[in-house]
Order: structure tokens, then sequence, then C-alpha cells
């Protein structure tokens, strides 16, 4: 302990970081019941905490180490730290990258001035290709968790944190990958206040350190999750392995719904956005508050990277609603008879849906996906038993990955043959796509205007965030009521657009032409 003491307090990182502010989260703290505070260090120059241990292990570098130039491994922000400090201190600086690196880091990293090589899947693929290239081309290979140097300019983020609050806070959190971040802040805290509770956090699909800590040995992962690729290791290091042992008081893990709820969670309190690994620590110290039912207590959680690839934006809003149990989404079953989509939204009632996907299974029922805003375990379980009084079946699918990753986005497929050849000769199904203000109760006013005797054969809405509310809408209706329908246009007041004649809709979801398969199509 001492000889890491005496390396932090030594450590030369401020020619390039900066001492990044400890900040109270008004939101997190008053709807936790905790006094919360986050380490930002998604505000050092690379937008992550990497660069204090790159810079602080190449400054201590020779004249003729630095003139051969470095190599180092990454699957980002350890590169962009390696590649500053190159920058800064005027070497040759090459990066192993694992090929699913985000464009966004690896861009990053080349506008520095680094070569970029991309090698493997896993940083552990790529580790063993700079290692490689390290001993062909005499580069000096820089780790990102496993050196003590490394380990002690990512301590000085301890050495702050202590400086920065007038009093020791009962438990700090911290994203572990290969264990560096944590190891060199649980040496500095552990040396100075002990009685502080240092917890580390990683996926559930990455829990390296956790197994190693169980098992009292460094184990290897066969395989790992890459959603949190800032920390997706398969092993820990040796230096931070011993280090972990002996200062860390627990780990927790976490699923990528936690995460993502977690990446909300700080966006909303900050505006700004981490990346899945920056937002681990807030993620564990969430998971750790209510397992153990923390009340009035200050904790830290170390907010410790921001490089997020844009692309996954989508995926992370989606998936933070059911982290933090705001979505609950069910198959439900209702009798296929006029009036039982209303029924079915009366006894849902003022819920807003964030899915209602719709399409008739037979003659006698259909089944309904939906996605419903819900303000936790509680509510999900009361609407469920609702639903199951009013006699319809339903399942809950909030936890099921298939339904949430593929199924809510594939509900559909054409009418059953059984249905359509009952058709009359005036008889067929219309597609339309209508657009509502988006706010409690609009769905329900839109099917409430359906005439009963009409045959609601699809039904899909999906919440997109915005200020109105999209619906695709398969109607069952006669020739001879196609007055009635147009009426209905009219009076519901709703922007619409006919897709009845839509080649897509022909090919997927209605009566197939044979001539659209043959011939190109252009809509």
């Amino acid at each position: 302990m001492n000889d890491y003491l005496q390396r932090i307090l030594r450590a030369r990182v401020y020619d390039v970081a900066i001492e990044s502010p400890l900040e109270l989260a008004l939101n997190l703290s008053k709807r936790l019941g905790n006094k919360i505070w986050l380490k930002r260090e998604d505000l050092q120059p690379v937008f992550s905490f990497k660069l204090r241990g790159a810079y602080n292990r190449m400054i201590n570098l020779s004249p003729c180490e630095l003139e051969r130039g470095v190599i180092a491994s990454s699957a980002g922000n350890h590169a962009q730290g390696v590649a500053l400090a190159a920058s800064r201190l005027g070497c040759k600086a090459v990066i192993v990258m694992p090929v699913t690196t985000p464009q966004m880091k690896i861009n990053s990293v080349a506008a520095r001035g680094a070569q970029v090589i991309l090698h493997g899947d896993t940083y552990n693929e790529a580790y063993q290709e700079a290692q490689k290239l390290s001993v062909e081309q005499q580069l000096c290979f820089i780790h990102p968790f496993d050196d003590p140097d490394v380990i002690a300019g990512q301590g000085t983020i301890g050495l702050e944190i202590l400086r920065q609050l007038p009093e020791p806070p009962e438990a700090i959190y911290i994203a572990v990958g290969g264990g560096g971040l944590i190891g060199g802040i649980s040496a500095y805290i552990k040396a100075l206040w002990p009685d502080v509770e240092v917890i580390g956090v990683e996926p559930a699909a990455a829990a390296a350190m956790t197994r190693s800590l169980e098992s009292g040995k460094r184990i290897t992962l066969d395989q790992i999750g890459l959603f949190a690729d800032g920390v997706a290791v398969k092993q820990v290091g040796e230096h931070t392995f011993s280090l972990a042992q002996q200062y860390v008081d627990a780990m927790i893990t976490v699923s990528t719904d936690e995460i993502c709820a977690a990446i909300k969670d700080v966006f909303e309190d900050t505006r700004s956005i981490l990346e899945p690994a920056g937002a681990l620590a807030i993620a564990g110290m969430k998971a750790d508050i209510m397992q153990r039912n923390l009340k009035g207590r200050s904790l830290v959680a170390v907010a410790c990277g921001a490089n997020m690839n844009f692309d996954r934006l989508r995926f992370v809003a989606e998936h933070a609603e059911l982290g933090e149990e705001r979505e609950a989404m069910l198959a439900v079953k209702i009798p296929e008879s006029p009036g039982s989509l209303r029924r079915l939204c009366e006894v849902i009632g003022n819920h807003n849906f964030t899915e209602f996907s719709y399409r008739m299974a037979d003659l006698d029922q259909a089944n309904i996906f939906l996605g419903l805003q819900v303000t936790g375990l509680q509510d999900t379980e009361k609407i469920i038993n609702d639903l199951r009084q009013a006699k319809y079946p339903c399942l809950d699918l909030s936890n099921n990955e298939l339904a949430k990753m593929h199924l809510r986005h594939m509900i559909g497929g054409r009418l059953p043959e059984q249905v359509t050849n009952l058709f009359e000769g005036d008889q067929h199904e219309l597609l339309y796509r209508f657009e509502f203000p988006e706010r409690p109760g609009a769905l329900l006013r839109f099917v409430s205007a359906l005439l009963p005797e009409w045959s609601i054969s699809m039904f899909h809405y999906r919440n997109h965030g915005a200020d109105v509310g999209r619906i695709v809408v398969g109607v069952i209706v006669k020739e001879s009521e196609r007055t009635q329908w147009q009426s209905f246009l009219q009076e519901v007041g709703y922007r619409y657009w006919d897709e009845s004649t839509n080649p897509a809709y022909n090919l997927f979801l209605g009566n197939v032409e044979e001539s659209l398969l043959n011939r190109p199509v252009r809509y």
C-alpha cells in the first residue's frame, strides 16, 4: 500500500489531465434518497480517465524508449490517452484495436496522429497482436491497466475525491474492466480512509473480476459481452487482481438494461451522455442502493467515460425504460369480436403506450404485443392483474430478451387463409397510416371512433418520443361501407395516408401479387 501511495502522490498526470469536478447529482439524489456524487472523468480532454495512466507511464520512459515509439492495445479510451500522450511527448504511437471498436473511437485515435491497426474481435486478441508487434518493431508496450505507473495515474482520481469532499463518503463505486482504475483508487482510498467501502461494478456478461475474486485466482472468461466495450476483457491483470483482493469490499454485476438506465439518469442530471462503460458505476450504485435499502448515505460514483457511438443511442433509449422498470412489455390475447380492442384500452386506462402491435391470428382471437409506460414493478403487476380479471390472458415479456430485441419489431404477417376465404366479394382489407397528438387518451379516442362492425385485422403503434404518435391500421371494410369509412377518416381528425396499394404491404402483409416479385418496385 505504501508503495502505491507514494507512486500516486508522485504521479505526473496534470500535464494532460484536468482535476475533474465532483458534482452532486440532484435528480438522482432526490429519487434514490441518498446524496449522490458523480466524479466527472467524462470531462477529460479525451472524455475518459485513461489519459491519466497512459501519460504517467510514458512520462517515465527513457529518451531511448521514446525515440523508438510506443504501442498499445485498446478498445478506444486507453488508445486515445496513449495517442494524446505521444503527441505531447513527440513520439510515435501504434494502437491495435479490436475490429468491434466503435468508429468514433477509431477516428479520434487516428486524429491524434497515432497509427491504428484493427485486429481481432476482442481486447484480448488485440492485446496479443500488440505484444507481437512490440517485439518485431521494438516498440515499448503501454499496458492499459496492469502496470504500476498506469495504476498510479488512475489512482490520482482517489486523491482528488478525498480533496474535494469535506468528509469521507460511505462508498465509492468504480467500473471494472482490467482493474487499473479500481486498483489505483482503492489503494489510495484505503490508505487514508480505510472505512470507506470500495465497490467494483462489472457487466454481467463480462464479469472477469467478480469471477476471479470468487475463485481466489484470475479466471479467463470463455466469452464476453461487448456492449460495454470499454470494460470487455476476458482476464484481469496480475497487479490489479492483487490490489482488488486487498482493497475491494464488494463486486456488483449489472445488466445491459440497467446500464442503459444509468446513461439516461446521468443525462437527466448533467445533459452529458456517458458510454456504457462510463455509466457502469452509476448502474452498480443504484443496484446496491436497492439491494441494501441504503438511505441518507453519501455515495460517489465515477463517471469514467463518454465516448459514445451515436448509432447506439436508439438502443440505449429503448432499453433505459426497461432497466428502470418504466416500461412493461406484455403479450395479450383478445377475442376477435366487435369492441374487444376498445375494451382492452379501457382496462389499461391512462397508461401511455410505447408499443402496440396487433394482427388477427384466426377467426376467434388476435394476439397483441404491448409496450406500456409504468412507474415500477408494482404498477406492472397491477396492469397484468387487471387484464386477467377482465378475461384477457396476459404474459409478461419485460425480461424476455427475444421479445425486447426482435419480436417487438416483427409482429405482423399476412391474414390467415381461413379469414381471407370468408371475405365476401365486396369485402377486403384496407391499410392506413395515421398521425395523432401524443397525449394520454389519444389512442383510446381513435379505437372508440371505429364502427363496431369493422374488424380490425392489424394494428401497430410505437412511441417515437416525439409530439406526434404514428399508427398503422388494417381494417376489413365492405365496399358498401366505404362512405362510412371516409366519414370516419374526416371525423377522427387525424392526418392519414392510404397504404392499401403500397408494394411493401402487398409483399409482406397483404395478398402477394406475383408480378410484384418479378419486377423492380419503387415507392
